[in-house]
Order: C-alpha cells, then structure tokens, then sequence
C-alpha cells in the first residue's frame, strides 16, 4: 500500500532522496507518536505505518493517544514524558493547535524534532515541520463537486449543512470547512475562521467532535432549524455516517447530497453504497512513516524536512472519490478507492 501512496506527491519522492542521504541511527532513536484519540480508523492507521517504519529503521517508538477528541491535557502529558525521556523526534496531531503550543516550544528548546501530523500548530511554525494533507483542498474539492452535482440554479439557492469537529476549530477543522464553502462558491471572508460568512444558503453549524453520534445529533439539530437542507458538509466519514442516520429517521437520505473527507474504509464502502456522494481521500500512513523517517534523518545528520514548494506544509496528497464523477473536478470510483483506504 506505501508504495502506491508514495506516487500520490512528487514532492514525497524529494524527501525519500533526502532521507536515505545519510545511514540510519540505529537503536537510539526515540520517536514519540501523539495522536487525538486511539478509537479513530485514520490514528490507528497512523500509529501502524508509525511502528511499521521504526522497526524498519531500528528506531524505538513510543505512542501515546487522547482519551477522546479534544484532551490536550493527555496530550501534554504524553510530550512532558517524552521530553523527560530523551525522544529525539515527536510526531503529533493536536487535539488543541493552540493550547499546546507551550509544551511544544519546551521540547523544541529541548533538542527535540517536533512534526505535526495531519492538524497543523496555531501558528504553523511553532512545528519544525508539518507532514499533512491540503485540508483546505480536500474540502474545495468536495464543495466544488457539491455545486456541481447540484448544478447551477440548485446551488444558487441550496441549504447547507456544516458538520465541524470541535467549536473551538482547530486548524485542520478551519481548512476543510473553508475550503468547502470556496470550492461551492461561498465567500469565506476569514479563511482561518469559519462562522463569520453572510451567505444565506449556510443553515447553520454543529460540533460532532468527529464521531458518529455528534454527527446524528448534529444532523437533526440543524434538521429542527432547517428542514429544506439539501446539502451536507461533514468534517469526516463517522460524522457523516451519523447524519445519515438522522436524515433516514426524518425521511430525508435520497434529498440530500453528502459530502466528507478522510478515505477510510469504511467511508469509501459508503460512497459505493450512496451514504456519501464524495469524500476526499487523506493518507495517515504514509504521514507518519515519513514523519519516522525525517526523525531518523535528523538525528543522524541534524536535517529538518522541508515543506512543499509554496506551501507552509509537507502536502501527503489528496484525490477524490466519487462514483458520480462531475466536470471539471477530478476523481476516481469509489472501486478505486477501496484498493487505496486506510482502516
């Protein structure tokens, strides 16, 4: 599968000719993965291509997970340990981009190679690096594909849906959501925030923390105040899952179009059977075997990865999967897509 993801950037292939400028460490290498939670598809999966590449390299890794989406306490916690441990690299996914930020600049201070995986830092640079996908694009290729399929004077006058993850909007959150209202057409006003635009055809926004359940009560929530919604933005696939659920309940599943972002599985065999009309494809195991990867290469030769050409990131790549395929936007089959997911 690593290998098929590797074609997913050009830009990947520049940094595994940088990685493999110098021997690998070999044994002394702490790596200490955080991720949000350890009950998510795309972490676990994470957490895989983590350990997969340190047993390759000889590195030790160490994970350490949230109890749920939003802990930064564990996630303090776990970077305090592994700077009282010697780590020469963290790779981590925020669960708070900004609350965190303090004990990410201890580590710094401390020596330690710090990579945000997925979710960038509030701000960017408070990471070394960042190895994550285009969010921003991931969602103006779901809302781009939206307007689309609505066509023109469906989408003049849509009513739309907005399933978040957590109201304090974590960057990753920000991105996908304003990439979304770009690519369907709405103006976003502040790109960084979302809950400042004017367009009438927003119907509102729910924090479904990224689960299943969030994502049915926030469906029949905006469902109370909204019944014509016609389109649905989910921050993920579980989101999405559970605002099928309430939109079934209300006898609404065929009058919506649905849209999401991640690639897991599970979420690709629901574009297959109609839950989800498109959802934009993440890569996590490919983000922390490089992530690995660049630790290693740092404490051998000191070298911090750099990010992409024109972006503050290192972008992991992003396609679309849809079986309804539309002009202009592309895509691949949801068939496709279920040779490359994740979970």
């Amino acid at each position: 599968m690593l290998s098929k993801m590797l074609k997913i950037s050009a830009a990947t292939a520049a940094l595994m000719v940088l990685s493999g400028a110098s021997a690998w460490a070999q044994g002394d290498v702490l790596i200490g993965l955080v991720t949000k939670t350890d009950n998510n598809p795309f972490f676990v999966k994470m957490k895989e291509g983590a350990e997969a590449k340190a047993a390759e390299l000889g590195a030790t890794l160490q994970s350490f997970a949230g109890k749920f989406d939003g802990d930064n306490d564990a996630q303090v916690a776990a970077v305090e340990n592994l700077i009282a441990a010697g780590a020469k690299g963290i790779l981590i996914t925020p669960s708070d981009t900004v609350a965190i930020v303090p004990t990410i600049q201890r580590a710094r201070e401390a020596g330690i190679l710090v990579i945000a995986l997925d979710t960038p830092l509030d701000p960017i640079d408070a990471a070394d690096a960042t190895f994550a996908t285009d969010n921003f694009r991931a969602g103006e290729l779901i809302g781009a594909w939206a307007a689309k399929t609505l066509g023109d004077d469906a989408a003049a006058n849509a009513k739309i849906a907005f399933l978040d993850a957590l109201e304090n909007q974590p960057t990753v959150d920000a991105a996908r959501d304003q990439g979304f209202m770009q690519g369907f057409g709405i103006d976003i006003m502040d790109p960084s925030r979302y809950g400042e635009e004017t367009d009438e055809r927003i119907a509102g926004h729910q924090w479904g923390k990224g689960a299943e359940e969030g994502g049915r009560t926030g469906m029949e929530n905006l469902l109370q105040k909204e019944p014509g919604i016609n389109v649905v933005y989910t921050i993920n696939e579980p989101t999405a899952a559970g605002a099928f659920e309430a939109l079934k309940a209300a006898g609404r599943q065929d009058d919506v179009v649905m849209t999401s972002v991640d690639g897991g599985c599970p979420g690709v065999a629901n574009v297959k059977d109609g839950v989800i009309g498109a959802t934009s494809m993440q890569f996590p195991l490919l983000m922390a075997s490089l992530g690995v990867e660049a630790v290693v290469e740092f404490a051998n030769s000191g070298t911090k990865p750099a990010p992409t050409p024109g972006l503050a990131f290192f972008d992991t790549g992003v396609k679309l999967i849809t079986d309804q395929p539309v002009e202009g936007v592309e895509s691949i089959t949801s068939a496709e897509g279920l040779k490359l997911c994740w979970g």
